[in-house]
């Protein structure tokens, strides 16, 4: 692993843990086996190396979220929480931290927003076939994000809760 993705991999971690403000400089450079000076040199700052963090993550994240149903939305979801952990949305979590008044994270966390909004949109279209599905889609949004928050306190059952929601729009949505 190369000195860049290694302080990525760390700064997400302790990120997701501990949160944006209260992971300082120190503990990264020490959780990387780094210098301040190599740290700055690959990132910059403690706000692009965030960036990076969440680009990094939205990465990951969409690449599993190539699914044909709502349903699989939701399978996705489930996976992702056992292997990331159930500690609710880093981007989300991160805009709160920063009021959204840091443009550099503020930008990545909207802009993520807005790629889910647009594949959860494809992936109903796939499922339902033509036709206007807007509402059906912020929906299925609204559940996705809910069972999100809800699994950091109520564990799987959120998602499995979403999931049996969305099946019921998905049905109504069909007849």
């Amino acid at each position: 692993m190369d000195i860049k993705t290694n302080l990525i991999a760390t700064a997400e971690r302790l990120f997701d843990r501990n949160g944006f403000s209260a992971t300082g400089m120190d503990r990264l450079t020490q959780e990387a086996g780094l210098s301040s000076r190599t740290l700055y040199k690959h990132v910059g700052s403690k706000t692009a190396l965030m960036a990076l963090v969440l680009g990094a993550r939205e990465r990951r994240f969409m690449e599993r979220l190539d699914v044909q149903s709502v349903d699989e939305i939701f399978d996705v979801l489930g996976q992702w929480t056992r292997d990331e952990g159930g500690r609710g949305c880093l981007f989300l979590r991160s805009y709160g931290e920063t009021g959204g008044d840091i443009p550099e994270i503020a930008n990545v966390v909207l802009t993520h927003k807005d790629a889910t909004r647009a594949k959860i949109a494809e992936i109903v279209q796939r499922d339902l076939g033509a036709g206007d599905h807007g509402e059906l889609t912020e929906q299925i949004l609204v559940l996705f994000e809910g069972a999100v928050a809800a699994a950091v306190y109520r564990g799987m059952d959120a998602i499995s809760a979403a999931r049996k929601a969305a099946a019921i729009l998905v049905a109504q949505a069909r007849s």
